[in-house]
């Protein structure tokens, strides 16, 4: 098995498949029913773009790894109209006016790596976006990364991989740095292993309605932890519906 495909293996095993479910729930809730090209960013092997295509989206989901893309490529059949990955960079995005509805899931907004960067993720969504479009996206809140953050540890393990996730805190404000270690089983039953470094940064809210302002969005409502109601300090996640 190719190291791309075990990783991506790892990484569908170890997340928690209902908050595919709930992604879906959220973008169905706060998107109208003439609102059907969609753009996922940050799709990964694909999971939430074929579930949004199983309800009669056109869906078109575009990640920065090609090994991911490659994969969630095996998800779409041949006759499947509705369905389309490519690699892209969302700092790149190259559309304009061509989708109803973008969505950004799974804190990928927080990769960026700064204020500038953001902006510029937010501006090329603005120009992908039809008129009326939706933008929908989710980030850590600041007590997720200060308090749920802090010397967090998780460990996770099977037959034939170990996963070890352990988080500190980052270097700049509001940020926090993931070392994830893998520990996978080849044929012969030895244990090779391979490191990862992710790190994350979040912003005040009014940081990221500024930037969506600039951006050029006239309407911006946000909700906390996958449900409609407004964050308070013990929100872990902030979504943010944004209208074109």
């Amino acid at each position: 098995m190719a190291s791309y495909e075990t990783f991506a293996k790892i990484y569908d095993e170890v997340m928690d498949e209902n908050l595919y479910l709930d992604w879906l729930d959220f973008t169905c809730r706060h998107v109208r029913k003439d609102q059907q090209q969609v753009l996922e960013l940050a799709c990964g092997t694909g999971i939430l773009s074929v579930e949004l295509a199983n309800l009669g989206f056109n869906v078109c989901g575009l990640d920065l790894s090609e090994d991911m893309i490659e994969l969630a490529k095996k998800r779409v059949d041949e006759a499947d109209e509705k369905l389309a990955f490519k690699t892209g960079d969302m700092l790149q995005l190259e559309d304009k006016n061509s989708f109803d509805v973008v969505t950004c899931y799974s804190d990928s907004i927080c990769y960026m790596p700064d204020e500038q960067a953001v902006g510029q993720v937010f501006k090329g969504v603005y120009d992908a976006l039809k008129e009326k479009g939706t933008f929908i996206f989710d980030v850590h809140s600041i007590h997720q990364i200060e308090e749920e953050f802090s010397e967090y540890s998780y460990h996770y393990q099977t037959d034939d991989f170990a996963f070890l996730w352990e988080s500190y805190p980052g270097e700049h404000e509001f940020s926090v740095e993931h070392f994830l270690t893998f520990f996978v089983s080849d044929k012969q039953g030895k244990f090779e292993r391979f490191d990862e470094l992710h790190e994350e940064r979040t912003y005040e809210i009014s940081q990221y309605e500024a930037l969506l302002k600039q951006a050029g969005f006239n309407s911006v409502k946000v909700y906390a932890d996958f449900e409609d109601v407004e964050p308070n300090d013990a929100s872990k996640r902030w979504f943010f519906v944004c209208h074109k």
